[in-house]
């Protein structure tokens, strides 16, 4: 029942911060939306800033730094790592995510700050870690596994997720999402595996 109600107040608050801004969706009107009493909002999550973490971690489930693929196989590893991106990237509530995000900024650079550090860097992190292992195995040569992380991500981010915050109608069908995530991975394999 719990998780129930924390799954409500998320929703509730996702749609209210996207609506009416961050500032001006208070905790009682998200208790309200979400159908449940202020006490039980305030239980879960007593600030708002709380809620916002928890909407931001919910997003972002799923990218645990510690599931890294075995080193070895740089197109394999970078195959798992890229559809996982994709799939995490295509989750409508991603898109709302970032639009609140940018929307707040100039008023609340603390939610931009959450939303990187508990978001999208400790999936950068996985993606930095796995490269660094696949040196060490001598599977790939990358110099600066920030930088190619960062190349790796952005090729699938730029096509399939980056659109779709300013055309309402951008789709992306999945045999599509596939031969990105595949291109993806042909050049970053192209360009760091070890020769």
């Amino acid at each position: 029942m719990a998780q129930e109600k924390r799954a409500l107040i998320v929703r509730a608050a996702t749609e209210l911060f996207l609506e009416l801004g961050y500032d001006r969706a208070s905790l009682a009107r998200i208790a309200d939306s979400a159908g449940v009493s202020k006490a039980t909002l305030f239980k879960q999550f007593p600030t708002k800033a709380a809620l916002f973490d928890a909407i931001v971690g919910d997003s972002w489930a799923g990218n645990d730094v510690a599931d890294v693929p075995p080193a070895g196989d740089l197109t394999a590893g970078l195959t798992v790592l890229g559809r996982r991106y994709a799939t995490l990237l295509g989750q409508p509530e991603m898109t709302d995510l970032f639009r609140i995000v940018i929307a707040e900024l100039p008023r609340f650079p603390e939610l931009a700050r959450a939303h990187f550090s508990q978001g999208k860097l400790p999936y950068f992190e996985t993606v930095r870690i796995y490269l660094l292992a696949e040196r060490d195995a001598g599977t790939a040569d990358v110099a600066d596994p920030e930088l190619a992380a960062t190349q790796f991500l952005g090729m699938i981010s730029n096509y399939l997720f980056w659109p779709s915050l300013l055309l309402p109608d951008w789709t992306v069908t999945p045999a599509r999402t596939t031969a990105v995530v595949e291109e993806a991975v042909r050049t970053t394999v192209a360009r760091y595996g070890a020769r």
